[in-house]
């Protein structure tokens, strides 16, 4: 090359690096075009442990899986959806939030969760990345989970009778964070005496600790048995076992008087929300440090969109997140989102075991952990043969929402 046309490659070579450039993931354009709404074969009856399973069908050949929701929410909230471009999660959440009338209870939140879900699935297989990765990436290795279901030693007898000591032994050794236990649990229609339990409850911590040993982690649910008083002598007979966290020690209506207080009272540190839906039921809470960590979980809190907005406010205020559980298609999504998250998470795993007939794949779970995967969107492999198909949307639904001069969305 001569000296001229050298100097005239150095004089282009800027001009060159300000050429716009296409993005080689670029989103192509898609509209939704179907919501279905499938029951499984072991339906949860329970709206906010719901798995019922939604698809969202696009015309570009792609679907998105979610799941929650009840039909009836499904289908009112899926009207939102239809037409629209899938890739534009938020845009979609913000109209579904307020296009009927007033903010949702925490039923419809639930479906709009589960929708999203779906829409986030969408994303990532047209992108071919997992969902973590457009959430900024993974922040760990794994998430660790601590146990509901009772794990019992490799070989004992089905019908053997196992104490809390064993069953947390048990625990430690399955590869758990922690071991979990009821607070004075009695067969369901039978009397509980608040007051006369708190000295099982004393001997359970004892022997939970026992079973966890000095490095181990027990936790413990009071499932909002207990009014303040009660709830504060329990907390303080555990102080001296150490609990990685004691749950829900108060009514749901009463967590944002009576949590503050306790704080104050007791040294034990403090988690609530299995019940709780959108941030706004919790976020003074959070704000304050009056919890240690939060229970809002997918599709609770109205998905990932939502779930990202929640975590960056835990984050804000180092307050870590103990999601409850729902459905497998749910914990596979916390996995996606907690993965990225850089406080400190707990998994609750409630599957026992258990497989599903019309999910080939769903998380990756191993020695009491959960890992993030790279397969595409959610990285859910859905087998519809075992499902029941129960509703379906094609036609939009209400859209009464105004537009800003900008575009952006706002209550008519």
């Amino acid at each position: 090359m001569d000296r001229r046309a050298f100097l005239t490659s150095l004089a282009a070579a800027p001009a060159l690096a300000l050429a716009p450039r296409r993005a080689a993931a670029a989103l192509p354009k898609a509209k939704i075009t179907r919501v279905r709404i499938h029951r499984p074969p072991d339906l949860n009856p329970l709206f906010n442990q719901s798995n019922m399973i939604v698809t969202v069908e696009t015309d570009i050949g792609i679907t998105g899986i979610g799941e929650g929701g009840a039909k009836d929410t499904l289908e009112q909230v899926a009207g939102t959806l239809i037409g629209k471009n899938p890739f534009q999660t938020e845009r979609i959440w913000q109209e579904a939030y307020i296009a009927w009338f007033y903010p949702p209870g925490r039923e419809k939140t639930h479906a709009l969760g589960a929708l999203d879900l779906a829409l986030w699935d969408i994303k990532g297989k047209a992108l071919g990345v997992p969902v973590h990765e457009l959430l900024g990436g993974v922040a760990r290795d794994y998430c660790e989970c601590y146990a509901t279901s009772s794990v019992r030693p490799a070989g004992l007898p089905a019908n053997a009778p196992l104490g809390v000591k064993e069953r947390a032994r048990a625990t430690m050794e399955a590869g758990f964070r922690a071991y979990r236990m009821g607070a004075g649990d009695v067969p369901v229609g039978a009397t509980f005496d608040t007051r006369s339990v708190i000295r099982r409850i004393e001997q359970d911590a004892r022997d939970a600790r026992d079973g966890v040993g000095p490095d181990g982690n027990w936790c413990i649910d009071l499932h909002q048995r207990f009014d303040m008083n009660d709830a504060l002598r329990a907390c303080k007979v555990m102080e001296p076992f150490d609990p990685l966290f004691v749950e829900d020690p108060v009514r749901d209506e009463h967590a944002l008087m009576d949590l503050p207080k306790l704080r104050q009272m007791t040294s034990v540190p403090l988690t609530h929300g299995e019940e709780w839906g959108l941030r706004w039921d919790f976020n003074r809470l959070v704000e304050a440090h009056d919890v240690d960590y939060i229970r809002a979980t997918l599709p609770n809190v109205g998905g990932i969109t939502e779930m990202m907005k929640v975590a960056a406010m835990c984050e804000t205020h180092a307050v870590g997140i103990i999601p409850h559980f729902t459905g497998p298609i749910a914990t596979a999504a916390l996995v996606h989102c907690l993965s990225t998250f850089s406080g400190p998470v707990l998994l609750e795993y409630a599957f026992g075991g258990k497989t599903f007939d019309y999910l080939p794949e769903w998380a990756d779970f191993r020695m009491g952990k959960f890992y993030p995967n790279d397969r595409p969107g959610l990285g859910i492999t859905l087998d519809p043969k075992p499902l029941t198909v129960i509703g379906e949307v094609t036609e939009p639904g209400r859209r009464n929402v105004f537009k800003r001069p900008d575009g952006s969305l706002t209550h008519w």
